[in-house]
């Protein structure tokens, strides 16, 4: 197979500071090269991006869309992007990890018709911040004149406390995707997507895919090419395949109230490789197939079926991640009877194949048929 290398000066190159198409070379089919510079024979306007910050927001949520901007910038003649970051008063302002970044100016001094893209970074800081009516309300202000209003992480409970969100399809952190669910019914709360785009509201899962959100920012506002060179500096996916799920932990519907339903899920998940068809689920649990149906569902908020699923799947992943063993023996360890039942379940629950998250997530080297480790 060909090797692909990026070949890179000795010294540590600066994305800010080197000639354009002087910064990486190829081999094979790929290209780092940047495009050539684009010149704007025009008068040029800037696009305003305000970056929200409250105490003890998550420092990559800001810096990873920050570098997105800055770094298509510096592939531009003319910058395209005018950066700011704001916070409830101008100068420090502490991340959660104790990171201080100097804030260029507090909210109320931003007019609200003076912002094109309106981006609330997340962090620990976003749950008290919604206390502060006049902070919700500039972004209620500034949300009704920009084009484009985003939130990376918890940032999305700001922009939903300020009524932005209602009846719009977000996403948010894995992790706090119940809460946002359960605190902002009206929102349509999807855990999986890295980020979503709904008009002009974009929302993206936590920390890094803040950077994927800015990438597809980018792709929008200028081209794909610009957006591409400016993923492959970062050495990032344009697009990364997959969604969030994939690097989820279990989250499992609290046990069922009725003993009959919670003797059938410790059954499951003792031995996901068994016959766990609704015939066999409904025996164990003394009742006819109707009836198990009607109060699995009822107890557990999924059919026997996709929990059945989940668990497997569930099952499959600690034994992707810990064994070594080949994708069949997983597939019929785990009840999913061939290696492609378990590719589509995958698939279907994480956006990814079983193959691609071992190589991901293993924490043991694969033998494979031929004995070479992989």
């Amino acid at each position: 197979p060909t090797v692909l290398v990026a070949k890179f000066p000795t010294s540590t190159p600066n994305l800010h500071e080197m000639p354009i198409g002087k910064v990486a070379e190829s081999e094979g089919s790929l290209s780092l090269t940047p495009p050539a510079p684009r010149s704007h024979t025009d008068e040029v306007t800037l696009h305003r991006v305000a970056l929200l910050i409250v105490d003890r927001f998550q420092s990559l949520d800001l810096t990873g869309p920050f570098e997105v901007f800055a770094a298509a910038n510096s592939l531009l003649e003319i910058p395209f992007y005018e950066l700011s970051t704001v916070s409830v008063t101008a100068g420090p302002t502490a991340s959660e990890s104790g990171l201080k970044v100097l804030a260029d100016r507090s909210f109320s001094e931003v007019d609200p018709t003076d912002v094109d893209t309106l981006l609330v970074v997340g962090g620990f800081g976003v749950m008290d911040a919604r206390s502060n009516k006049a902070l919700v309300t500039w972004i209620a202000r500034t949300a009704s004149h920009a084009p484009r209003v985003a939130s990376v992480c918890t940032g999305a409970f700001l922009l939903a406390e300020a009524g932005l969100l209602d009846g719009v399809p977000v996403t948010t952190h894995w992790a706090r995707a119940n809460r946002l669910a359960r605190e902002y019914p009206n929102i349509a709360v999807d855990a999986d997507p890295i980020y979503i785009r709904h008009h002009k509201f974009w929302t993206s899962a936590g920390v890094t895919a803040g950077i994927d959100m800015a990438l597809a920012m980018v792709e929008a506002d200028l081209d794909a090419e610009l957006a591409q060179t400016v993923a492959r500096w970062l050495v990032m996916f344009l697009r990364r395949p997959g969604g969030q799920t994939q690097f989820a932990a279990p989250v499992w519907s609290a046990p069922a109230e009725r003993p009959a339903v919670r003797t059938t899920q410790d059954r499951i998940h003792a031995n996901p490789q068994h016959d766990h068809s609704v015939a066999v689920l409904a025996q164990a649990a003394a009742m006819s197939e109707r009836n198990f149906l009607r109060v699995f569902a009822r107890e557990v908020a999924c059919t026997p079926a996709v929990y059945v699923e989940r668990v497997r799947v569930e099952a499959a992943r600690r034994m992707l991640e810990q064994h070594g063993d080949g994708v069949d023996s997983v597939a019929s360890a785990c009840g999913f009877g061939t290696a492609e039942t378990m590719r589509r379940a995958f698939v279907r629950r994480l956006g990814v194949s079983p193959a691609d998250y071992r190589q991901r997530f293993s924490k043991v080297p694969t033998t494979t048929q031929s004995g070479e480790t992989v």
